[in-house]
């Protein structure tokens, strides 16, 4: 295989925090991997090291000549005043820089450079770029175009980044979280769309699904060095558990040969200086494995929840809209005592806002939740990270409580409560500011247990959570005698941990599905199958037929069409159509005979103007059509 990426003894570190040291490994032509680490062991930071954005102590970096690398990055920035389609543009990738050069030439009417660049242009496939961008952009669920980047959702935003990254069709793709701020929908996609495009991937993500359907081979950052299995996720479980055992027999042989050793090295102290010297350092190096701990990082969630009684909460006839947009109408729903409920659906059918109107975030319009005496929320909300960035991790935790109840009379020290997070004395005493953003999600989900809730309310919790983490959460929750709701995205962890879904379908339309997510995808797509037959079903309507165009002569160069001429007519050949078809609506409604005078009146006018409309964006097109 052709080799494009080749990492060869790199470390990093900050301070004496030393992230990984002397890793290498390689990215072949077609090798899609997966990067896995726990939170704050240098994921994010060795991608912005491939990627250019960040120094390194020592190694060597060296990729394929002429590589097309794209890169997604944790949090993507472009200019404010840039709208959604010019960012798509906003590159030095060679695609772009092929249509600026042709423009060029148009303009300045370069014939002879003409002729090169409309066979590259041909070539690349650059015609359809605008049509892909937007192709792409409104599977991500980005619609207007000319949104500036300075309104859109950190959320929103990512998505622009990703369609510009898929857009360019490079041969090696580095993905941060690719996931984050994706629904369902997108995120399979997304996922069918990496797993046949014949690019190179490394990529980050916690979303094991994905990880496992996209991925050949997973690479592991564990104790500063990185380990690799040569296959998808569920192939990494099965040969990480064999690598930890054998690793635990090697410590404990070394131990036991250590003790040999130690009792050889303490003989006649006197004839130290004579014995052999490749004893004594074998003596050393064998003390160094001895002494080698498996510093698993378990998070320990035994947190007791408090005594639930039997009423948790009804919904009464709650209805709720924004303007047009409505989230619930006259919904009815009875909660059942340790009912572990899972809330799906795409982006802005009003799953956050249902969830806030459950907390007494937000007010429905009308009905009303009645909820139990005994019930202690948990929230973990998407916007719940706001800890003082200057404030020391153990001064968040004791701002709530000294003691944590582990129940049974049992209590715990807040600083033995934080280990059991992963929050080392040094971690336990560094600043919020210095945390990553999955151990600043750690430590929020630390706050949220350490109150004892009884029903817990997690919205998103998986985001910016290491897989190993999320291992322990998704136990927890399955033990967890007390009630559930989750709004997650992470199917795998909808599987993992709900009984039955609500799937929010948009417009106060909710389903009550009894099934797992798996369960309720197979509807889904049983469903979609269906749509299709209809689509393939319904007659395509045509644009006009060019009229024939007549030759040039030989010594009279034509004009091209330039790239915003033929984007242009490409917009016509969709426009002329959508128009006809609106002034045939029309003239059918008008000849029903169910109108009212002045309903034929606005209608008329409104035919008036679609001739005139179809009229002039025809000659255009007629026009364009004899140089195209």
């Amino acid at each position: 295989m052709i080799s494009y990426l080749q990492i060869d003894k790199l470390t990093k570190s900050f301070g004496d925090l030393v992230l990984f040291e002397d890793i290498s490994f390689g990215v072949a032509q077609g090798q899609k991997i997966g990067l896995i680490a726990k939170n704050g062991t240098g994921k994010t930071t060795l991608l912005n090291i491939i990627a250019g954005k960040e120094d390194y102590d020592a190694g060597e970096i060296v990729f394929r000549k002429d590589l097309r690398v794209g890169y997604l990055e944790q949090s993507p920035t472009y200019p404010e005043e840039l709208s959604v389609l010019q960012a798509c543009f906003y590159s030095e990738n060679e695609m772009v820089r092929l249509i600026a050069e042709y423009e060029e030439a148009v303009e300045k009417e370069d014939h002879a450079r003409l002729e090169e660049l409309l066979t590259r242009m041909d070539g690349s496939k650059a015609w359809d770029y605008e049509q892909k961008a937007k192709q792409i952009l409104g599977k991500l669920k980005i619609h207007n175009l000319d949104q500036k980047i300075g309104e859109l959702s950190g959320g929103q935003l990512k998505r622009v980044a990703l369609a510009n990254v898929l857009i360019t069709e490079p041969e090696l793709i580095i993905l941060d979280e690719p996931t984050n701020h994706l629904d369902l929908e997108m995120t399979e996609w997304l996922e069918d769309y990496l797993g046949r495009a014949n690019i190179s991937i490394l990529m980050v993500t916690h979303d094991r699904y994905f990880l496992d359907r996209v991925c050949d081979e997973i690479l592991e950052i564990d104790n500063k060095q990185v380990y690799s299995y040569k296959g998808n996720y569920n192939y990494y479980l099965e040969k990480r558990q064999e690598r930890i055992e054998a690793m635990d027999t090697d410590v404990e042989r070394a131990n036991n040969l250590l003790r040999k050793e130690l009792d050889w090295m303490r003989r006649q102290p006197q004839a130290r200086g004579s014995k052999a010297k490749y004893r004594i350092d074998a003596f050393y190096e064998l003390e160094k494995r001895a002494k080698q701990q498996r510093e698993q990082g378990s998070v320990n969630l035994d947190v007791k929840a408090s005594y639930i009684g039997s009423k948790i909460f009804e919904a009464e006839h709650v209805s709720k809209r924004f303007g047009d947009l409505k989230i619930t109408e006259d919904f009815n729903y009875v909660f059942a005592r340790y009912e572990k409920l899972g809330i799906v659906g795409n982006n802005g059918t009003g799953k956050s806002t249902f969830i806030k109107m459950l907390m007494g975030e937000v007010a429905p319009d009308s009905g009303h939740f009645d909820v139990g005496e005994t019930v202690r929320f948990g929230y973990y909300s998407q916007e719940g990270l706001r800890f003082d960035e200057q404030m020391k991790v153990i001064d968040v935790v004791q701002n709530i409580a000294e003691e944590v109840d582990l129940g049974n009379g049992q209590r715990m020290r807040v600083a033995q409560f934080l280990n059991y997070f992963l929050f080392t004395p040094d971690k336990q005493h560094n600043y919020v500011y210095k945390l990553s953003g999955g151990e600043k999600r750690r430590l929020y989900l630390c706050t949220v247990l350490m109150r004892n809730p009884n029903f817990l309310v997690l919205d998103e919790p998986t985001n910016d959570l290491d897989i190993m983490t999320l291992n322990v959460l998704e136990e927890y929750l399955r033990n967890f005698k007390g009630c559930v709701i989750v709004v997650s995205h992470d199917r795998y962890f909808m599987d993992k941990v709900v009984d039955h879904l609500l799937v929010f379908h948009g417009n106060a339309d909710i389903q009550d599905f009894p099934g797992s997510y798996t369960q309720y995808r197979e509807w889904k797509e049983e469903q979609e199958r269906l749509e299709r037959q209809k689509k393939e079903a319904a007659s395509a309507i045509k644009a006009p037929k060019a009229p024939e165009r007549s030759s040039n002569t030989a010594n009279e160069p034509k004009k091209k069409l330039s790239f915003k001429e033929r984007r242009e007519f490409e917009a016509l050949d969709a426009e002329i159509p959508a128009l006809e078809a609106e002034k045939a609506a029309l003239e059918a409604e008008m000849s029903s005979g169910s109108l009212s005078p002045d309903e034929l009146l606005e209608k008329s006018n409104r035919i008036a103007q679609l001739l005139e409309e179809i009229d002039e964006k025809s000659m255009r097109w007629l026009e364009l059509s004899e140089l195209a």
